[in-house]
């Protein structure tokens, strides 16, 4: 598997997300499936079917968490320099069309939020932007239609 890169504060995110389902989760859906086995017939016990199901993903996600993490390529965007767009940096764009400034971080897949302007490096967005400095527009294909923006800031804090 190649690594993951992500900030700092998504790996912390994913280990407290990781605790959270080893230490509660996993042991509550444990203590259900129990409850719900003492209930009878298993074949029609829609509890046991429903803790079941909730286990399997339960452990899906903690197998997906763990492979991120042993993975995970942590970069620190204040260790970073420079006036082209790379991950970690935040950029501030205008929308070529409307002169709408907006400004986005450039993180991990796991740690977008693009309400609170982290821009996953997997979007059509980001991938437009990499390799790009200040004064540059790029134009980036969206379910909307075609937008350009001019990518005005590039700073890594």
């Amino acid at each position: 598997m190649e690594r993951v890169p992500m900030t700092a504060a998504g790996l912390a995110a994913l280990e407290e997300e990781l605790r959270q389902l080893r230490d509660v989760d996993r042991p509550a859906v444990s203590k259900a499936i129990g409850v719900a086995r003492e209930h009878g017939d298993l074949k029609e016990n829609a509890e046991y079917h429903a803790a079941k199901e909730r286990q399997g993903m339960i452990e899906a996600r903690l197998k997906n968490i763990e492979g991120m993490v042993s993975h995970a390529e942590v970069i620190d965007p204040a260790s970073l320099s420079g006036d082209m767009v790379q991950f970690g940096a935040t950029v501030l764009l205008i929308d070529e069309d409307t002169d709408e400034e907006v400004t986005y971080q450039i993180v991990g897949s796991e740690e977008s939020d693009v309400s609170k302007g982290l821009l996953p490096i997997t979007s059509p967005l980001s991938k437009a932007l990499v390799g790009k400095s200040v004064g540059v527009s790029v134009e980036v294909n969206t379910p909307k239609g075609i937008k350009f923006y001019e990518v005005v800031k590039v700073e890594f804090k």
